[in-house]
């Protein structure tokens, strides 16, 4: 993967994918890899309906965070 993609739902696919099969150890990581900040990414998926879970280290839907 060359970049991140802008859909949300894709976007919230591939890093959980990227993270889950460990291809980077933090979403920090992963972030900088494709040039982008994490806060910018969990503001924006936020916005989204979706939160991160530092826990099981993946965005969830708002709702299904527990």
């Amino acid at each position: 993967m060359d970049y991140l993609p802008q859909d949300p739902a894709i976007l919230v696919s591939s890093i959980n994918m990227l993270l889950r099969d460990e291809e980077f150890d933090s979403l920090e990581s992963l972030c900088y890899a494709f040039g982008r900040e994490p806060q910018e990414i969990r503001d924006r998926l936020a916005r989204e309906g979706f939160v991160w879970s530092e826990e099981q280290k993946q965005f969830r839907p708002r709702g299904f965070d527990a």
